[in-house]
């Protein structure tokens, strides 16, 4: 082993890892190969620039754009729907026509469109079917997946690996070369899905007609359980506030579904409406917590705490730290219970710029550079100037703390009486820091002083609790208490389902830029004026803290608005409405001229007369110039990730070839396998990728063992054809996990799946493929000596 090939080496193994762990973004990955193989000067700088006017590349988003053009112009729904209808009310029949119409379509369109377009139509088809969601959905994913083998089109490897062949000086893949092997593949796929597979799938009760919507979707959440009433009484101190105001959902965590006044029904009130009395609130939320705050409403406040000069002097340390670029708390909310437990420090206050916030912490979105006052024990503070996470970690003088912080405005001493309720309760327990944002400094008790008290700490009646919050939210506490609670609101759960509010479900799409953000970042209530009550992931429903969540491809959202409103959720291009509200009528004035584009490249291509890349961006140019799409869209449509992903890695295969890492790794193939012929060589070569699939991006797969495979059938002294055709059905046929392509993710929610329901049907599936490739891989394409 050459010093070459060892760098290149170190290089495929270290991306290799960093995709597995996913510790760096995939396509992060690739640009640092990209950068990594410029700087040992493995690649020139034109060599490792070359990806992105490859032919494939420019392929690939062009052909993202063509599949938009069908999708918005109506033609890619019109065939789905039509062939649908042929697929009767068994279950067999409908997994079959479901596999079948999604792989066809899947020929000449992107895969993951095809999912996403067909996703709400099998929905709606198991809901009138009554059979559940789950049965179906998987079918669809490993269709379209299945449908990508069927043209050179259909899916990134296979023009990847056509390019791979004409770059080594070979003949690159036609259009339709993989069509015959590609067709035989997905009908037995599809048959062995409909008619063994399918016992493998979730099995659960089939639901009724209306399945997945109103009564359904609040038993499949949960969300009955998690119903209840308040009562405004006629002398309460929240009678003429805002709801905004009483805090009801920024420190009760409650959804306010519909307030009842006068025999009237308001659903989603805005948060400006003032509450009268005798109003009746239907909220969704934890009832034993709302009944946990409400303890704290008979605590006093017992008189001022001039913090820094009396109470705690000599005891405490305040240091002002700088958040440090890479920090984990950078793009975080600022959450005291976890600052407290990762630091043992108490966060006072964060200033940013002249901007100087001690209240509301807790919603406030750490940024780098933003300054933390915090107080911690004299012990710590080394341990804070060592953790890495702070650029500067500084002690402030009296005044600074006094003129800049202004701490003594806002801590307080709360008095907790000999017979209340709080007394008993854990500090904990009580959820004071994660309802009102306030921070418990310290506990006086007996004479002594007991700073920084842990969370297990016992509350005794008689104890001063030294606090910093804002005294008014005290006020609020003694209002949300005077609330009378009905824990039953069986008789107005019809109101989920009325005529003025619904609740639906949907998912994101696969380009959705929703995905990696916070639920309360993203603020539906303000987006689109209806409320997110819950989310499906990995096989259970989230309904607590909602707000911190980050949203994930293959979450399904609970919504909960207006009809009005949700109708034009399927207009939100971040999201799959999965249970509509209103049939939305597809527009296909536009449809004859997009097929007629498509058609058009498919010929140039077959003729001889165009290379496929540059029919693809002609074709991808008409259907903007045409108004298919706007250029938007178009923009939109391109999934950037794959496109940065294939371009940073192609250079690899080249480094790979020159330094001869990809004949060393070929020889080792060789000394393994060789004696045993061709075909078992081939065998192997497939069963690695095939295993492969379930950890690496499949683009990144294909370019890594493409070079691999060349060398090998230099080695066997054949033909590369078979081999490399066996390696990009390998590559493509990702049925193992939910991770293993975009199509398996974006039902991951909808169907309620988990981990495991993609390994017991994507092992057999993948080795029936397996078997289909072993058969007729030889009739279509027999080895030829080189």
């Amino acid at each position: 082993m050459t010093f070459e090939i060892a760098i290149v080496l170190f290089i495929v193994g270290t991306s290799l890892v960093l995709f597995i762990t996913d510790w760096v973004r995939m396509d992060v990955v690739a640009l640092m190969v990209l950068c990594a193989l410029a700087l040992t000067g493995l690649a020139t700088p034109t060599e490792a620039l070359s990806g992105f006017s490859n032919a494939a590349v420019i392929t690939v988003w062009s052909m993202f754009i063509l599949s938009e053009g069908l999708t918005r112009a109506g033609v890619a729904n019109v065939i789905g729907r039509n062939l649908l209808r042929f697929a009767g009310q068994s279950e067999q029949q409908m997994i079959l026509v479901i596999m079948v119409t999604a792989g066809l379509m899947s020929g000449v369109m992107n895969n993951i469109g095809v999912a996403a377009l067909m996703l709400p139509v099998i929905v709606d088809v198991a809901r009138r079917s009554g059979l559940p969601a789950p049965r179906l959905l998987m079918p669809l994913a490993y269709g379209s997946l299945l449908g990508g083998l069927t043209t050179l089109v259909g899916t990134p490897p296979n023009l990847l690996i056509s390019g791979a062949l004409n770059d080594a000086g070979f003949d690159a893949f036609e259009l339709f070369d993989f069509t015959p092997l590609g067709l035989l593949i997905l009908l037995f796929g599809s048959l062995f899905v409909a008619y063994v597979g399918r016992h493998l799938l979730p099995s659960k009760a089939p639901e009724k007609t209306d399945a997945r919507r109103g009564r359904d979707l609040q038993a499949q959440y949960g969300l009955h359980e998690r119903m209840f009433l308040l009562r405004v009484p006629a002398q309460s101190v929240v009678v003429g506030r805002t709801i905004d105001e009483v805090g009801l959902e920024s420190s009760a965590r409650l959804v306010l579904i519909a307030l009842m006044r006068s025999g009237s029904t308001r659903s989603l009130p805005p948060r400006e409406m003032r509450l009268a009395a005798n109003d009746l609130l239907l909220v969704e939320g934890r009832a034993d917590r709302f009944d946990a705050m409400g303890k704290w409403g008979d605590l006093t406040i017992e008189r001022e705490a001039p913090l820094l000069k009396e109470l705690m002097s000599g005891q405490i340390e305040l240091r002002e730290l700088q958040v440090a670029e890479g920090s984990p708390l950078v793009d975080e909310p600022l959450r005291h219970d976890e600052f407290r437990s990762r630091y043992a420090a108490n966060v006072l206050a964060l200033r940013r710029g002249q901007d100087v916030r001690r209240s509301q912490l807790a919603k406030t979105t750490v940024a780098v550079g933003d300054r933390l006052l915090v107080q911690c024990d004299p012990d710590k503070v080394s341990a804070l100037e060592g953790s890495g996470d702070f650029a500067t970690v500084a002690k402030l003088t009296s005044e600074e703390l006094s003129d800049v912080y202004k701490l003594e405005d806002s801590a307080f001493i709360l008095h907790v009486p000999r017979e209340s309720e709080v007394a008993g309760l854990t500090l904990g327990a009580t959820r004071l820091a994660d309802a009102f944002d306030f921070r418990l400094l310290g506990l006086f008790r007996d004479g002594a002083m007991h700073v920084m008290p842990p969370a297990e700490e016992v509350i005794h009646g008689g104890d001063l609790l030294i606090v910093q919050g804002r005294t008014e939210d005290i006020d609020v506490l003694r209002g949300l208490q005077e609330l009378d609670v009905e824990y039953d609101a069986t008789p107005h759960l019809h109101l989920l389902d009325s005529d003025g509010l619904q609740l639906v479900e949907a998912t994101l799409h696969p380009h959705s830029s929703l995905a990696g953000r916070r639920v309360d970042d993203v603020n539906f209530r303000n987006r689109v004026q209806i409320e997110l009550v819950a989310i499906w992931r990995n096989g259970r429903p989230l309904r607590t803290e909602l707000g911190r969540q980050k949203l994930q491809l293959g979450d399904a959202l609970l919504l909960l608005g207006p009809r009005e409103r949700l109708a034009h959720l399927s207009q939100d291009p971040d999201l799959i409405v999965l249970t509509p509200v209103a049939v939305t009528e597809v527009d296909t004035s536009k449809a004859p001229i997009a097929s007629s584009l498509m058609l058009m490249v498919v010929g140039a291509v077959l003729l001889g007369f165009l290379p496929i890349a540059i029919a693809a961006v002609l074709g991808a140019t008409l259907m903007v110039l045409t108004r298919c799409l706007t250029m938007e869209a178009a923009y939109r449509a391109i999934d950037w990730r794959a496109i940065f992903l294939i371009a940073g890695m192609l250079p690899l295969g080249i480094a790979m070839e020159r330094s001869g890492a990809a004949s060393y790794l070929a020889e080792t193939v060789m000394h393994a396998l060789g004696d045993r012929g061709p075909w078992i060589v081939i065998a192997g070569l497939y069963a690695v990728t095939a295993m492969a699939t379930m950890i690496v991006p499949t683009a990144a797969l294909v370019l890594i063992m493409a070079p691999v495979v060349l060398s090998a059938s230099a080695e066997l002294g054949i033909l590369p054809y078979a081999p490399m055709m066996a390696i990009a059905m390998a590559a493509s046929a990702s049925f193992t996990s939910p991770i293993s392509h975009p199509a398996n993710v974006l039902v991951m929610g909808p169907g309620g799946y988990r981990f495991v329901d993609y390994l017991k049907l994507g092992v057999p599936l993948t080795i029936v493929v397996f078997l289909v490739v072993a058969v007729f891989l030889p009739f279509f394409w027999p080895l030829r000596i080189s």
